[in-house]
């Protein structure tokens, strides 16, 4: 017998197939009394009606073999169908779809078949489909929202997910709560509709401006049902006590809030309301039509998970990540030290008194202290 060389597939309803030279297909008939299978060509239904076959035990040696054909070889064939059926094992390995990328998974399994290929346009739609079946069952009201779900854990393997009613959803990690906590004096609320699912009403944001990197960070994201008073009001005391702001320094702040007034902001009059809409941009541009429930949420997590690593990077001056393997102790100092004379001009404007710049310049021996030793 020819050495044949043989590759598994499997028929679009899922049926496993037999792939010989690359070149003839064989599909799965039957199984005799002693287990052995039996593939016939894909022919044998066609005007060709070629009986040609192939039989199997259970180690997948071949027992017998017909392999005469009348019909030439179907080398693009058989290529569309390995091809189709390695990306489809491809994509059921991974464990967040999401970030399934169609091209770059064709491109690597079409290097890997090493043979005539299809072109991606022929196949990306097939490729998308089996995406889809992976990706966790729409949600389509705010009854059927899960309370735990593994895209709620952040890549530090921390919940976000704090609050559900069924009114409201709300998200903060325990970095955000940080933050929020760290620069509540400098606050910013907005709303967007664009990226909201179908079955909610509104996406609403906090974001916080961090004065020493003059910039800002989402520091909670909610998922409204409706636009009631009450609903905004949850918000804001869930946060406030997800944060414990009055904790350490005996301040109350956010629950004499109007929602009327959608953008809260204190100290920073430089600033405008462009701060929350470039975020809402940002969004929008992320999805071509709204986005599911969970996709939404497997987005917004990827942002939050990268909070902790830029903040501490550029707190030390690392703007570019690539540097900061090359960064020494010496510049660490130095941008410590320079972050906080920023800081230092921004307390001067704003009229604050000496304390507070003592207190900045404390915070900063003791972060001195943390992060170079």
């Amino acid at each position: 017998m020819e050495e044949l060389k043989i590759d598994i597939s499997e028929t679009n309803r899922g049926k496993e197939q037999i792939i010989i030279n690359k070149k003839y297909k064989y599909n799965y008939s039957y199984t005799k009394k002693n287990k052995s299978k039996v593939y016939r060509c894909t022919e044998y239904k066609t005007l060709n009606k070629y009986k040609s076959y192939i039989i199997f035990n259970d180690e997948k040696e071949i027992l017998k073999y017909d392999g005469v054909h009348n019909h030439f070889e179907q080398e693009f064939n058989a290529a569309l169908s390995l091809t189709k059926y390695r990306i489809k094992k491809e994509i059921k390995k991974s464990s967040i779809p999401f970030n399934i990328k169609p091209k770059r998974v064709f491109n690597q399994i079409s290097q890997d078949i090493g043979f005539i290929c299809p072109e991606f346009k022929s196949i990306k739609s097939q490729i998308i489909r089996d995406i889809n079946k992976q990706l966790p069952p729409n949600i389509s009201s705010f009854e059927e929202i899960p309370e735990k779900h593994y895209l709620y854990i952040t890549n530090q393997n921390e919940n976000i997910m704090v609050f559900k009613n069924q009114n409201v959803i709300i998200f903060q990690s325990p970095f955000q709560a940080f933050l929020f906590k760290k620069y509540c004096d400098d606050l910013f609320v907005d709303g967007t509709f664009y990226v909201a699912p179908d079955f909610s009403y509104q996406i609403f944001i906090t974001r916080n401006f961090v004065p020493e990197l003059n910039e800002f960070y989402t520091t909670s994201f909610s998922i409204l049902r409706n636009k009631e008073q009450e609903t905004y009001k949850t918000i804001f005391e869930v946060i406030k006590s997800n944060c414990d702001i009055t904790k350490d320094n005996g301040k109350t702040y956010l629950i004499l809030y109007n929602i009327e007034n959608w953008n809260y902001y204190n100290n920073i009059e430089h600033i405008t309301n462009n701060a929350s809409e470039s975020f809402n941009n940002y969004l929008s541009g992320l999805f071509s039509k709204k986005p599911t429930y969970f996709r939404l949420i497997y987005t917004l997590n990827n942002d939050v998970s990268l909070y902790p690593d830029t903040y501490e990077r550029r707190m030390l001056g690392v703007w570019n990540k690539q540097k900061r393997k090359t960064l020494t102790k010496t510049n660490k100092i130095k941008n410590i030290i320079e972050s906080y004379k920023k800081m230092e001009s921004f307390l001067i404007s704003n009229e604050r008194n000496r304390s507070h710049i003592a207190g900045l310049w404390f915070e900063c021996l003791i972060n001195l202290n943390n992060k170079i030793n």
